[in-house]
């Protein structure tokens, strides 16, 4: 028989699960007023420190969003394809313009960033290797993600915007992959799109859209330019059926969201200091950490092969670390499986340009597996090594660098910074540590999102400052 639970636990555990739907409640339903007054309360309540950080960023940006103050404010939503994974999330094919006005949608437009991109003058050199790989000649809004760091590309994506004589002036930048549209469809169930075939719903809906976008415009008769004008009629309907949710599916819906931000799906980037310090904390805004004293990781693709492949390419790594050895030696290695067997308009052999971020005065030893010699690079107060990778269909490759990390990498005290790169899926990963005695630890866990390891192998999540 199960022991039963205390008074005291059923009055805490009804209280907070109340204190949690009012705050959820006045997210959604408060529009008026401010909301920075209940700042204070959220600080001095006893939850941990990613609900409390999460809170705060939620009201912050409601009172920012929702305000009835007279003033339009204009967002630029960068659409991601992550199954054409770039180092920011994705491929940017389209992005969005939302403008939000005493706290109601006055519009939002999906424009094709191709031909958006033809008004930017090729004046930029594109970022190596791009014109190698994807023989372009300037760099352009498409492809402005090439930094892992999404204050980065959002500064970059709004320049390229003004190159092509774009007229709004941003209050914000939000990215977003194709995951996404998967999470707010797992919570509304699946859509129609009015004088278009189909009904989107779950984790089809991406390829169905990518069918649509890439073949079924042409069936239907519709103008090239005007393939994608489909994602604002989509965008529409999963916001009239989000508007129809109960407290039970706005409470799910909240949580998804959530999970997407803390895994890099959702980036967010705001113009106003008081929103992104909020946004910051909670690690929303999808940077890479500066101030990182320790070890510290972050593996990126840029896939440059023009397909949708990663949908088909599944990631492992591996991290040995040797305190043994003169100077502290370590190996990282990347495991590509390419799932996919024959070619189709959608994938085709996998080609990506991998970079690896570590800590400054880190020196590449030797490199393995790359179908290019590295090249090197210092981004976001980190040193890359970077080298380009191919993975024929229906293949297997691995892929390191081995390379020692600066004498102030040390086993007291260690802590390892793991960062995910944003728009990749779960990807299972091996941490090893060899200590000076002989002794070993090994960690295997699934990275999911940021996180921290400390030397008796605890993983936990990254905190957002």
């Amino acid at each position: 028989m199960k022991p039963s639970r205390s008074r005291k636990f059923w009055i805490l555990f009804w209280g907070c699960s109340a204190l949690l739907l009012s705050l959820w409640f006045l997210f959604l339903e408060v529009r008026n007023g401010n909301l920075k007054w209940f700042d204070a309360p959220v600080r001095a309540l006893p939850l941990a420190e990613e609900t409390r950080n999460d809170m705060r960023a939620l009201l912050s940006v409601a009172d920012f969003v929702l305000k009835k103050d007279g003033i339009t404010r204009t967002y630029l939503v960068l659409f991601q394809n992550n199954y054409e994974l770039r180092p920011g999330g994705g491929f940017i094919g389209s992005f969005g313009i939302v403008k939000i006005r005493n706290g109601e949608l006055l519009d939002f437009s999906v424009h094709d960033t191709g031909n958006f991109d033809g008004r930017i003058p090729s004046t930029v050199e594109p970022p190596y290797p791009m014109r190698e790989m994807l023989h372009v000649d300037s760099w352009k809004l498409r492809d402005s993600n090439f930094s892992p760091d999404f204050p980065t590309n959002a500064r970059q994506a709004e320049i390229f915007y003004r190159m092509g004589n774009g007229e709004e002036t941003f209050d914000g930048v939000i990215g977003i992959t194709t995951d996404v549209l998967v999470s707010f469809l797992s919570v509304t169930g699946p859509v129609e799109v009015p004088g278009y075939p189909g009904t989107y719903g779950g984790e089809s809906a991406v390829w169905d859209l990518e069918y649509q976008v890439e073949v079924g415009f042409l069936e239907q008769g519709i103008e090239r330019g005007e393939r994608k004008s489909m994602m604002n009629e989509l965008g529409f309907q999963i916001l009239n059926e989000v508007k129809t949710l109960d407290m039970s599916g706005r409470w799910k819906l909240i949580e998804v969201i959530l999970r997407d931000l803390h895994a890099k799906d959702i980036q967010v980037a705001f113009d106003d200091p008081g929103v992104s310090n909020k946004i910051r904390e909670a690690g929303w805004d999808g940077s890479v950490l500066h101030n990182w004293k320790g070890d510290a990781l972050l593996a990126v693709d840029a896939n440059l092969g023009a397909w949708k492949s990663d949908y088909f390419v599944k990631r492992s790594y591996e991290y040995v670390l040797d305190f043994s050895k003169e100077k502290p030696t370590a190996t990282f290695s990347v495991t590509y499986l390419h799932t996919a067997e024959k070619k189709d308009w959608r994938t085709g052999n996998y080609q990506s340009f991998f970079r690896l971020y570590v800590p400054k005065g880190s020196w590449l030893v030797s490199s393995e597996g790359f179908v290019s010699e590295p090249v090197f690079g210092e981004e976001v107060g980190r040193e890359t090594f970077g080298a380009r990778v191919f993975v024929p269909m229906g293949s297997e490759k691995t892929v390191s660098y081995t390379y020692t990390l600066p004498s102030s990498i040390t086993p007291d005290f260690y802590e390892l910074l793991i960062e995910k790169q944003p728009g990749v899926h779960d990807i299972p990963m091996s941490v090893t540590l060899l200590r000076k005695g002989g002794s070993m630890l090994k960690k295997d866990f699934v990275l999911d999102r940021d996180v921290t390891m400390d030397a008796r192998g605890e993983v936990l999540p990254r905190s957002g400052s």
